[in-house]
This record gives C-alpha cells, structure tokens and sequence, in this order.
C-alpha cells in the first residue's frame, strides 16, 4: 500500500492556557488562507459571535482535562466564514492547550439539502392531511344531514352531526348510525321511492331530489343523491335537507389568546423577517434561560439559534420560500450555557403591512439517546493525558489528531449510511484516501460499499 500523508485536521491551534494563539496551521486544502495576525491573539478574538462557546470550552479542558465538541462559525482574515466543530485537549501542566477543528460546510450543505427535502416531503404530507381536513369540516358544519351508504345493500358508512340528530335525535351518537341500513331509518311509505331515486343514480349518476319523511314526527327532507368511490368502492353520497326548518349553532367560546399562549408548555415566538423577536411566551423565556418574557422582545432569535446549517438563515430563508417549515431540528443556546435539541414548526403570516412568522419550539432532548461514540472519543482523547510528559509534543499532538479524525470518519459513515463515495465527499477526500483511512484504522467492515443508484 502506498504512504500517505500523516492526517491532519483543517485548522490546529496551540493555546497557552489563557487562550493565546502561540501556534497555528491549516489543512492543505486551506493553504490559500493568511494566519499569520493569528499569533499572538485570543482565540476568541478571531472567531464570529461564538466567543462564550470559546470560553466555556477552555474552562471545560482546564477542568477536566477535555472539551466537548462544539459548532462555531470560525472567520479567516479573508472575509471566509466557515461553519466549524472544534475541541480543545489539556497538554498538561503549563504546556497550555490544542484547539483541534474540522470543517463543516459540507455537512452544513448536506443538511441544509436534507432538511429540503424532508420539508417538501412534509408540505405534501400536509397539503393532503389539509384537504381531508377541509373536507370533514364542510361536511361537519353543514346544516345538511349528509350520509355516505354502500351501494349494494345501503348500510351506512358515515355521517355526520345533522344527519345523526336528524335520523335519531341528539341522544344517538353519529357511530351509532354506521353499519345501520338507511332505508329503515325513513318512513315506509318513502322506501320505495328512494329505492328508485338511487338505481337511477347508480346507472345515470345523477338524479332528482325527492322528499322523504324522517322520525316520529314524520318531518319532511328533500334528499339528493350522487355516486362516489369509497375506499375503491361505490357508495352513495346522500344529502337530505330539511323543509321549513333551521338548525341553530351556538357560538364557541373565545379564550383569552395571551393567556393561553402563557400557560403552552411549548415555546411560542413571534419574530420580523430580520428575527428581532415581538412576542415570546414563558416557555421561550425559560428554553433561552431568561428571566421574564419582557426581557427578550426586540433581541434577535439567532442570539440562541446558531447550529450551521439549522440557524435563523435557513429558517427565515425557507418560511419565505414555502411559507412554513415543519419538525426543522436544531439547537437552542441558552444564556447559562445549556444546549437543548429542539424541534422548529413555523409559519409567515403578514400583520397590517409588516410580515411576520410564528414559531413553536419543542424540547426534544429527552427523545435523543447519548452518543457511545461521544463517551469512547471523550474517553480515548483523556486517556492521553497520562502520556505528557512521557512523550514528545509532536508525537502527542500527531496520536491526537489521529483519535479526532477517526471520530470524523466514523461519523462520515454514518451520515452517509455507509456509502463510502458521499462519505469521502463529506469528508473532501478522494475513495482512495478513505479507503487508506479505513484500512489505516481498522474501520473496514468487509461489507459490500453501498453505491448511489
């Protein structure tokens, strides 16, 4: 097998402990990138609003030896703003610390096309979830009894409120009536006719409304018939309407709309097109770990909502383009330091001549099951330790590296579901030098690779 390069991630940074950059280098295919008025810097100086995820991360590594790995959005002196995951690792004593990151924008880019496409996938879902809606609501509202029957022996398959209280009274539920046959539900005397009415619309489709007589008090109701498909059957769709007669409908009651959103364990914002948030309930206040909803009108929701890939941009960029997002997953930065998964279903709407969008966030942390891999990586880096000062600095940094990149290409395989040509372009590797890492490494599983088609 032929030698390659010792593998490196795209930008390495050595830090004294008080987060000075004394060292910094870059993958070759940054190369293009100038440095150098790195040196001598605060790390957090350097990067894009992220310079409380930089401080935490290094009292993390001073405290126990390594940090969790973070998404931050690293900025380059020539304007390059790239999404990052950094982790930072103890070299012991003074020695001070190594930032270890890779670079993100490929999976940004995945992900954001990913959520593309789980989107549309949910505006179909829902665009034939709303039509069925809007059809059981017509129906539902209508003063009309309409009833939907088999064509071969007329047994009832649905109805609705009316022509339950119209068949029977109140006092029958509408389940109740399926699997009842129509026919003994009119007077005797009309049977006869209906019987006719409905072969004429069972071999022409359509026919005149006759009048029928329903319930003891033997009340007229023109009825009107047509043919459908039910469940790739035929059945008839019935109409009957009452003669002289109206049906009344209470209004519903209205509830205080503030005072609910308040009392929603979900949390409810409402923003403008540049985010700045107008309304917010409790639950947002507590999910971004403010004190009162007071606090957190006229901030800007990218404030806490910052995953590449998953942040205000592509939220607002998809609400303009389709109106509405659903179940987008992300991350909730809180102002003491908590990360929380949430889930995002949000919608535009224009209020006098302003547009503005609807969120409802959902916690979703307790869904999401631990990473071993995260505890073996943590685990494999802190284990390390025990070597400073036992081994040289190159050597150390070099057996670091190698434990980071086999999380990353572990990790690419499994965004990828195991097709190793996406997981190579994940990575912004050629096939052939994945599959020198796998060998290298010992991840070859012997399965056959999964190919696009």
């Amino acid at each position: 097998m032929s030698e390659f390069n010792a593998p490196q991630p795209d930008v390495t940074l050595l830090l004294d402990m008080d987060g000075v950059i004394r060292e910094a280098t870059l993958s070759p295919s940054m190369s293009r990138e100038n440095i150098d008025g790195w040196l001598g810097r605060q790390w957090s100086e350097v990067v894009g609003a992220a310079g409380e995820k930089i401080q935490r991360m290094m009292q993390d590594t001073q405290r126990t030896g390594i940090s969790a790995f973070r998404q931050i959005t690293q900025k380059f002196p020539s304007g390059l703003e790239l999404p990052m995951e950094f982790t930072t690792v103890l070299l012991g004593g003074r020695a001070g610390m190594l930032a270890i990151g890779k670079n993100l924008q490929a999976v940004a880019e995945l992900q954001a096309r990913l959520i593309s496409a789980q989107q549309t996938i949910e505006r179909d879902y829902w665009k034939l979830r709303e039509i069925e809606t809007r059809y059981r609501l017509v129906i539902e509202d209508s003063n009309d009894a309409v009833l939907l029957a088999k064509v071969a022996d007329l047994r009832i398959i649905e109805a609705n409120r009316t022509a339950a209280s119209a068949l029977a009274g109140s006092t029958r539920r509408k389940e109740g009536l399926v699997g009842r046959d129509f026919l003994q539900e009119i007077a005797a005397k009309d049977r006869e006719p209906v019987e006719l009415m409905l072969r004429r619309v069972r071999d022409q489709g359509k026919a005149p409304g006759i009048v029928v007589h329903i319930g003891v008090e033997a009340v007229p109701w023109t009825l009107r018939g047509s043919l459908m498909t039910q469940e790739s059957a035929p059945a008839f769709l019935l109409q009957m309407t009452p003669i002289g007669r109206s049906i009344g409908r209470t209004a519903p009651e209205h509830e205080d709309l503030e005072g609910l959103l308040d009392r929603l364990p979900d949390a409810v914002t409402i923003i403008d097109e540049d985010g700045l948030i107008k309304r917010a309930n409790r639950a947002f206040a507590e999910l971004v770990e403010i004190g009162s909803t007071g606090a957190v009108i006229g901030e800007n929701l990218g404030r806490w909502l910052s995953r590449p890939g998953a942040d205000l941009a592509v939220l607002i960029a998809n609400i303009q383009r389709h109106g509405m997002v659903r179940l987008l997953s992300t991350t909730v930065q809180g102002e003491l330091g908590t990360e929380t998964e949430i889930e995002i279903s949000a919608s535009g709407y224009r209020q006098d001549s302003d547009n503005r969008i609807a969120l409802v966030m959902r916690n979703v942390a307790r869904r999401l099951s631990p990473s071993p891999e995260s505890d073996s990586l943590r685990t494999a880096l802190a284990s390390m330790n025990e070597t400073v000062g036992k081994t040289p600095l190159r050597k150390l940094v070099k057996s670091t590296v190698e434990v980071v990149e086999q999380h990353y290409v572990r990790a690419a395989l499994q965004l990828a579901d195991g097709n190793r040509t996406t997981a190579a372009e994940i990575l912004g590797l050629s096939r052939q030098s994945l599959y020198a890492k796998l060998d290298r490494y010992n991840l070859d599983d012997k399965e056959p690779d999964r190919e696009e088609t």
